[in-house]
């Protein structure tokens, strides 16, 4: 590929990964107003319905957000009644967040938004699979190399 043609928008892995993104969180945004959560407040309920009592360190380096961007997000759902912030009692430095009733009742009704989006983007489970297998190797690869 010549010069030119690498600097051409349609030959970015970056564009397409990027429009992509945007369209996807595009669709979930109806689906999830449905249930009064962003999408990022969606994929924090998420990795607490994995995971409850984590650190705020642990639930930004699991979310790939820093704690400037994840701090606000949190306070908005702690006022929602989500989830609670609580320092830790050996470690006053550390947050840990943990969910509230509401926050864990919200997973029943959470449910059918998989299954939504796979039918509004008219994927396979199969196709999901083969595409977050690629972009989780991409991912890792980004990562082993921004470490060095």
């Amino acid at each position: 590929m010549n010069r030119d043609e690498m600097l051409k928008l349609d030959n970015q892995l970056c564009f397409v990964l990027y429009a992509c993104s945007r369209e996807i969180i595009r669709l979930y945004r109806p689906v999830l107003a449905e249930l009064g959560i962003t999408y990022t407040q969606y994929v924090v309920l998420m990795a607490l319905w994995e995971q409850e009592a984590v650190t705020l360190k642990e639930l930004g380096g699991r979310l790939y957000l820093d704690s400037g961007t994840l701090t606000p997000l949190l306070k908005k759902m702690e006022a929602a009644g989500l989830i609670t912030r609580m320092r830790c009692p050996e470690d006053e430095r550390n947050i840990r967040i943990l969910l509230t009733l509401q926050g864990r009742d919200l997973k029943h009704s959470a449910y059918r938004i998989p299954e939504k989006i796979l039918s509004m983007t008219q994927i396979t489970p199969e196709d999901v699979r083969h595409l977050k297998g690629q972009l989780n190797q991409l991912l890792q690869k980004i990562e082993v190399n921004s470490e060095k």
